[in-house]
């Protein structure tokens, strides 16, 4: 989170955001203010009925969840209350259809507590018909923690998504039992965590022996005594992370019996303190190793490169992730990874707070990564508001990565300090214009998707699945303090598809880390299986890949966690195809 006193003129507001950094980046940020207003100024206004439209319907009213979040605030502002929280998607029973699990927070001191009715996450289930059974109780999901982040993977790897929860306070590992129910292992396990304050979470495989092993983020340094008031121009105002200590992450490695043991410190990750926010784990030098990038509330973003052994170097100022273009700290929320423009490396989009826009860092497949914000516009319409949960998703089936940001102000009351933002607000979709253009180049199409871009909400987490198996990716969004909204996306058009679940033989069971490469006529695409992703959420479980007018895949390469490469060819098109790892891979 990031709280500051916004003048009106855009210039003097952004340069005014250098200041701590010295007269150097002053001047840096002078600049800068006057390229993002003429970059503003001279935007191109989006057509009004783009080529190969994306609509998204607001379906919330008639799916049956009656969720609804709370942060645990009293009108003390905790630091914490804004943070909350992420959810997850992911098929919890095996039969193909993709649930919802949301995250809830939980009374703060001073708050008011219904005793008939005390606030939990909570487990819906699809029932494939665009409505949802609320089975937490029976499901033993009911987790009570203030809720944060949470990731999803079979870490035992016995056929079934076992589910970890980041709370203020101890976590949760749940082990999925296989009958549409989960037993709470985290004491058995070891990995509680203490009394942290969560934040995003994943799993994946550091070594590659075929166990999923646990990375936790930890925010900072909170408690009751530690809580700063804080007033701008006489306006309460939640504190800054600066106001408290930042604060090492930690990572378990998994020892295949259903315990893990801290190695925080001999890996490398616990030698570097941060304020973690969003993360997420990908190879993104295409060496075969999962390396992680931490998303730090302003401050350096971390990015960890993995050697292959479980032990991690940050490099994220070396590589260019740490700060944007101009050298500045961003108040980092959420970030997701994919490949948005087929050059097959992976690329990282990251959101931001207000008056500081997103980033989009693009992989120069050096080991270098570019900060091409202005130049794609992958910023657009995001300046007046805090963003939060987002994901690089093909909406429209044409065969290239588009942009969701979830947006909503830290602040309920943003309105009396700033008319130029608010605490509720829309989203915004950024429609990739690659495949039309020839290069990557977003535009804002909010008000032409359809009336899923109305609601005005305080958003937070964001999910992205295909919740009715038609080949389109859907939406879900959690609300603070209301319910979520549910969008499903009835773009039309001619576009094929197609979706690949992966099994793991050798490779640990959900295949995290896997990567694949789908080539459909001239159409290359490259993705990666992700646990943990967003702000402090999961999705994307199952791999979607957008075809366009292609209705035949020529070519699937799978590289499995482990560097086992498996082809496969002419594949039918708008299927979901489950592929199971060959036991005699070489």
């Amino acid at each position: 989170m990031h709280e500051k006193t916004e003048p009106t003129f855009l210039p003097l507001l952004l340069s005014a955001t250098f200041l701590r950094r010295g007269l150097v980046t002053l001047a840096l940020g002078g600049v800068f203010a006057v390229l993002v207003a003429v970059w503003i100024a001279s935007r191109p206004t989006p057509p009004a009925a783009p080529t190969g439209p994306i609509h998204l319907r607001d379906v919330s009213a008639g799916t049956g969840i009656a969720f609804e979040h709370t942060d645990g605030s009293s009108g003390r502002r905790y630091i914490i209350e804004a943070m909350s929280a992420g959810l997850a998607t992911f098929d919890f029973d095996g039969d193909g259809l993709i649930d919802i699990y949301f995250l809830n927070g939980a009374p703060l001191r001073g708050a008011q507590v219904d005793p008939d009715r005390p606030p939990i996450n909570r487990l819906y289930r699809n029932n494939g018909d665009w409505t949802f059974t609320d089975v937490t109780i029976q499901a033993g999901l009911g987790d009570a923690g203030f809720g944060l982040g949470v990731a999803v993977a079979d870490y035992d790897n016995d056929g079934f998504p076992d589910l970890y929860v980041n709370n203020h306070g101890p976590n949760a590992l749940y082990r999925n039992n296989g009958d549409g129910t989960f037993t709470n292992v985290t004491d058995q396990a070891g990995v509680e965590n203490g009394d942290q304050v969560g934040a995003g979470v994943a799993f994946l495989d550091i070594d590659g022996d075929g166990t999923l092993d646990l990375y936790v983020v930890n925010y900072l340094v909170f408690d009751y005594a530690t809580h700063v008031q804080r007033s701008i121009d006489g306006i309460p105002s939640y504190p800054s992370p600066k106001d408290f200590a930042p604060v090492p992450d930690t990572l378990y490695r998994n020892e295949g019996d259903g315990r893990f043991t801290d190695i925080s410190i001999s890996s490398g990750i616990g030698l570097h303190a941060g304020t973690g926010m969003g993360m997420v784990c990908a190879d993104y030098d295409n060496d075969g190793h999962t390396d992680i990038f931490v998303c730090n509330d302003v401050a350096e973003n971390f990015f960890f490169r993995n050697d292959g052994t479980g032990k991690f170097e940050e490099i994220g100022l070396l590589i260019g992730v740490a700060y944007n273009f101009y050298g500045d700290e961003n108040a980092s929320m959420g970030v997701d990874c994919a490949d948005y423009d087929n050059d097959g490396f992976l690329d990282f989009f990251m959101t931001s707070y207000q008056s500081e826009l997103p980033v989009l860092y693009r992989n120069l497949g050096n080991g270098m990564l570019e900060d091409v914000t202005l130049r794609t516009d992958a910023g657009a319409g995001t300046l007046q508001h805090v963003n939060w949960g987002t994901g690089l998703i093909d909406f429209d089936n044409d065969g290239d990565r588009d942009i969701f940001i979830a947006n909503g102000h830290t602040e309920d009351n943003a309105e009396l300090r700033d008319s130029s933002t608010a605490w509720r607000a829309r989203n915004v979709l950024l429609q990739n214009k690659l495949i039309e253009t020839g290069e990557a180049r977003f535009v804002d199409i909010s008000d032409q998707a359809g009336d899923g871009l109305l609601p005005v909400r305080a958003s937070r987490g964001t999910a992205f699945d295909d919740l009715d198996n038609d080949g389109r990716i859907d939406v879900v969004i959690l609300n603070i303090r209301d319910q979520p909204t549910i969008l499903r996306n009835e773009s039309e058009n001619d576009h094929h598809w197609l979706q690949l679940q992966l099994r793991g033989i050798g490779s640990n069971r959900d295949a995290v880390g896997s990567r694949v490469t789908v080539t459909a006529g001239d159409l290359v695409q490259t993705a990666e299986v992700h646990s943990g992703r967003g702000y402090q959420g999961h999705f994307g479980s199952r791999l979607h890949f957008g075809l366009g007018p292609h209705d035949r895949v020529d070519r699937v390469e799978i590289r499995w966690h482990g560097r086992q490469t498996q082809v496969l060819n002419d594949l039918p098109t708008n299927q979901l195809h489950t592929i199971i790892q060959p036991a005699d891979l070489p």
